[in-house]
């Protein structure tokens, strides 16, 4: 096993071991069990906008349509046709992955900026008819009345509704899965003509490559890790409302990833602790907390444009 091997292999028992005690270290610095479930389910939510912007080079900033309906889906399954909480995350990840393969086929000829809003366009579309739709969204007061249901195997029960350290080792698994499935794509054949695309357009389409097709594959699968996402968050809150389809949503996720360092694969995650463990943390000491998330931002963008994981790799090689 080579040097380069063994770092990467320690880096990864790193992650991982933090993420699985997480719920026994984080309240030795004042953190707690339910921030470290919706930490997992927003870093989801990152790494699903960086699959498409980090690794394809596409901007979407309509990203938090397919989070609100994975999440609407969720909780409309739990509510009104079962009470099952694996059938509720189907749901929500069918309803808007599929949503978000549909429309992205009318998407895939747009490039840059023109991509970008068109995204953004369809997602407010779906943002104003979660709004006004009252009879069945619940409009602004949001969607309620349903909730995460204990997982039954029969033989034993596991209570996901009191137990919120039961709630975040099922997150971590619906979590394990998702990015297991990430890189294995990544790792695959499509993974690398999506790189190949993302360094230059011009020239894959020369070697052949359905830019488009290609293109559209890998706009489709985001949408699915973001609506299992969505699906996640509904859980974590038992509740949904407007602004989770709402592009200000789409926006965080594109900070988490920059924050955290894009076109890596754990950066987003990265980005999404500091993000929203600072949003925890000044929105109880201050209601500007947004301004001093911002002025982090920016020095992050000027001085390490490469994100928080770029610096501890560089500090790391120096």
């Amino acid at each position: 096993m080579t040097a380069e091997r063994q770092k990467h292999l320690a880096v990864l028992v790193a992650i991982w071991g933090a993420l699985v005690f997480a719920p026994y270290w984080m309240p030795l610095f004042g953190g707690y069990t339910a921030l470290g479930s919706r930490v997992l389910v927003l870093g989801l939510g990152a790494m699903a906008v960086n699959f498409l912007l980090g690794f394809t080079g596409v901007l979407s900033f309509g990203h938090a349509a397919w989070f609100g309906l994975g999440a609407y889906a969720c909780g409309l399954t739990l509510k009104f046709v079962a009470s099952s909480t694996p059938l509720g995350l189907v749901a929500g990840t069918l309803v808007g992955g599929v949503a978000g393969g549909l429309l992205g086929a009318l998407l895939v000829r747009r490039r840059g900026i023109y991509f970008a809003m068109v995204t953004i366009a369809f997602g407010q579309v779906f943002y104003y008819i979660a709004f006004q739709w009252l009879s069945v969204t619940g409009g602004d007061d949001g969607l309620r009345g349903f909730a995460r249901q204990p997982l039954d195997f029969k033989l034993f029960r596991i209570d996901l509704l009191h137990n919120d350290v039961y709630f975040y080792y099922f997150v971590l698994v619906c979590f394990a899965l998702a990015v297991g499935i990430m890189a294995f794509i990544l790792r695959s054949p499509f993974g690398r003509t999506m790189i190949a695309i993302r360094e230059n357009e011009r020239r894959a389409r020369f070697l052949g490559i359905q830019i488009e097709l290609h293109i559209w594959i890998a706009f489709t699968l985001s949408c699915f890790f973001m609506a299992f996402a969505g699906a996640l968050y509904a859980l974590v809150n038992n509740f949904a409302d407007p602004r989770m389809l709402h592009y200000s949503l789409s926006g965080d996720f594109i900070i988490m990833a920059v924050m955290g360092g894009m076109r890596t694969f754990w950066g987003p995650l990265l980005g999404a602790i500091v993000f929203v463990v600072l949003q925890d943390y000044l929105s109880s000491v201050t209601v500007n907390w947004m301004s001093f998330i911002g002025i982090l931002i920016v020095l992050i963008v000027l001085f390490f444009p490469r994100g928080v994981l770029g610096l501890l790799r560089q500090r790391r090689t120096a």
